[in-house]
């Protein structure tokens, strides 16, 4: 597979990355992810199959791996299985992110599966805690799901031990959520450190289904920022198992337009980003080897203006779509 430049920032990736948020905890929102799983959540099976499914992504050519502190033992799945590989001169970029404290206690169903906190203390406590799984490993290091309202954009303390650390060697990043995603971006770009832009990345929700935040992120592209685009397949909305009866009439014009390509609807949503310009990379979310060989055939879709009209008119508004996002069920 394909390196292509991240940016400005000197990292090299892969069209399509693979993401932990799968992989790495037993609840997660994404349609099926039981199913995934095999409702087997013991963690030496689940540290397996997370090894199982990055083999697989490297044999194919996946050079990106991108984790989080919340997402379970993701981060330490993928630093075991780092530390344990003898990658000589092919090393992947590996991405982390702080910001969310894991809180389901290995759990399915819990009050609460993680904890927003963008303060200093928790950025220094997940700092020391994500070099202690990944290592030398990290290339960037993301705060997890900035907004407006958490105010981690405008907190000093936090920006300046970003640019510390960002002066230690990691670049910094920023992912975005919620349909206020093109204001943070905004903020975002605006801040500088010493006169310096403090921004490496941006990883984006952008998909078929929401696409407002395209015109930041093509500014973000613009101004040298690396583009990774997370939730490509809108946590499997824009899978075959979406049996959403509202969704039914979409759910047809994605299976004719798939059919007609020969390929799958992942396949068909995954190759709508990449069509971007201004995209990097797009992460996979798969838990299962079959589901990211289905993922990367995205990269042998031709895709063009005309498809593009066609499809145009699944798109939800941001409140629709986040709205939705937030009722689905973790399992």
């Amino acid at each position: 597979m394909e390196l292509v430049p991240l940016g400005q920032t000197g990292l090299s990736v892969t069209r399509i990355g693979l993401g932990m948020a799968a992989l790495g905890r037993p609840g997660y929102i994404n349609l099926g992810h039981n199913e995934d799983l095999n409702h087997n959540y013991d963690e030496q099976v689940m540290e397996a199959q997370s090894h199982e499914v990055m083999d697989a992504a490297w044999a194919v050519g996946v050079r990106y791996f991108d984790t989080a502190r919340s997402y379970g033992l993701g981060e330490l799945f993928l630093g075991n299985w780092l530390k344990a590989r003898n990658f000589a001169d092919d090393t992947p970029t590996i991405s982390s992110k702080w910001g969310y404290t894991y809180t389901a206690d290995w759990k399915i169903e819990a009050d609460k599966h993680e904890v927003k906190d963008h303060s200093l203390p928790v950025l220094n406590r997940q700092w020391e805690e994500t070099k202690e799984t990944l290592g030398d490993f990290l290339d960037l290091y993301q705060i997890h799901s900035a907004t407006l309202d958490s105010g981690v954009l405008e907190n000093s303390q936090v920006l300046n031990r970003l640019a510390e650390l960002k002066n230690e060697g990691v670049l910094i990043g920023l992912s975005l959520s919620g349909a206020n995603q093109p204001e943070t971006l905004a903020k975002a770009l605006s801040v500088h450190i010493d006169g310096k832009k403090l921004f490496d990345t941006v990883q984006a929700t952008y998909n078929l289904l929401e696409t407002s935040a395209e015109p930041m992120l093509r500014q973000a592209h613009e101004e040298g920022l690396g583009v990774i685009i997370k939730e490509a397949l809108a946590n499997g909305r824009l899978t075959s198992r979406n049996d959403d009866s509202q969704f039914a009439k979409q759910f047809q014009i994605l299976s004719q337009e798939a059919k007609k390509l020969n390929s799958t609807i992942d396949a068909l949503a995954i190759a709508g980003v990449l069509a971007q310009p201004w995209v990097d990379t797009v992460l996979s979310g798969a838990a299962r080897i079959a589901h990211l060989h289905s993922n990367l055939k995205a990269l042998e879709i031709n895709w063009d203006d005309n498809l593009s009209d066609r499809i145009s008119v699944i798109r939800e508004s941001p409140q629709t779509y986040w709205n939705i996002r937030k009722s689905l069920v973790w399992n």
